[in-house]
């Protein structure tokens, strides 16, 4: 109740991106007070046996992640995991830094719970990833490195973004993800289409092949992919022997919404997360699912309560991952997501 009644009006009478910034800030600076970091350890921590999973030779502490663009550069992971999160996912990183799109760039719809974000890859660029992670090479919390191509790169040239990202991330990560599928970079989901995309998984799964160690590699797609591109998709993933994959990103579509036409269009361009996507993305973990018994997914896209995760879970997910509902709900949020999976499981 802290968070929705004092912590969370303050932040959302902020700019949404603003407020971001503000409270991973102080988040990452109380936990800094030893006193503060022990009572939120002790308050968020919820262990059982029936959490752990192994998924992709990976042993995972819980199948609940922190999504990726939460932590672009790699500056809250470790404040993140005092959460209890199983694993987060930073990025997405680029080769070279960007500014990413002009703000604002990230808009609230609180009758929808969701948010609207036309980021861009914001980042400061693999290289300052790479010596942020350095810095803490004792880390216990499971990371994965989301990868993408900067907005100058011609996506005739994207694969070799992709290829420079994942060899300078590769000693300092868990495993990776191909983001192929943000709507907020110009010409980026056209990577999606048959041929592109098995031109990129065939290079980073030919590259992954000359790696000593084996770091799997999960490729993340759109929601608003119908089946027989979806079913393109997966026959790709089989035929390139990628691990697993994704699903989903943000969507474009603005259907079912309770906020007014007039605000949607003043907003106007971006991926949408939160609540209304959460039927969509459901309905894809469902499709892949059905298509392929075995194939490792990660559901992502609207899980905003304890049922949310479960249904995605029960759809055929084999790990989760939550953002937007955290921001409505609260940190309290993977607690009683934790809860409930392990009641379920009893």
């Amino acid at each position: 109740m802290f968070y929705k009644n004092i912590i969370k009006p303050l932040l959302f009478s902020l700019p949404a991106e603003k407020a971001h910034h503000l409270g991973t800030s102080l988040f990452k600076t109380a936990l800094s007070i030893p006193v503060l970091s022990s009572l939120f350890r002790s308050h968020y921590r919820f262990d059982n046996d029936s959490l752990h999973k192994t998924v992709v030779g990976i042993d995972f502490p819980s199948p609940i992640g922190l999504a990726a663009g939460f932590d672009k550069d790699g500056k809250y992971y470790k404040t993140m995991s005092h959460l209890g999160f199983g694993f987060i996912e930073i990025g997405t990183v680029t080769p070279q830094p960007q500014i990413g799109n002009p703000q604002p760039r990230l808009f609230r719809l609180k009758s929808d719970r969701a948010l609207i974000n036309r980021m861009g890859f914001n980042n400061e660029g693999v290289t300052a990833l790479v010596n942020r992670l350095k810095e803490h090479k004792d880390r216990k919390i499971i990371i994965g490195g989301n990868i993408g191509k900067n907005k100058v790169t011609p996506n005739e040239s994207a694969i070799s973004d992709y290829e420079y990202c994942f060899n300078e991330l590769y000693p300092y990560v868990d495993y990776f993800v191909l983001n192929v599928s943000s709507p907020n970079t110009p010409g980026l989901r056209s990577l999606q289409d048959k041929e592109p995309l098995k031109k990129l998984l065939s290079t980073i799964m030919n590259l992954r092949n000359t790696k000593k160690a084996r770091k799997p590699v999960f490729l993340k797609i759109a929601p608003d992919l119908s089946n027989t591109q979806i079913d393109d998709v997966l026959e790709i993933i089989d035929a390139e022997s990628v691990d697993g994959i994704i699903a989903t990103n943000t969507t474009i579509s603005r259907a079912g919404l309770n906020t007014s036409e007039h605000t949607i269009e003043t907003i106007g361009n971006g991926g949408l997360s939160g609540q209304p996507l959460q039927s969509r993305s459901i309905e894809v973990v469902k499709y892949i699912r059905s298509i392929n018994a075995t194939l490792p997914i990660i559901g992502v896209g609207g899980i905003c309560t304890p049922q949310d995760a479960v249904d995605m879970l029960e759809a055929g997910a084999d790990l989760i991952q939550v953002y937007s509902g955290m921001v409505y709900e609260g940190p309290d949020l993977i607690k009683r997501i934790k809860k409930a999976i392990s009641l379920k499981s009893s």
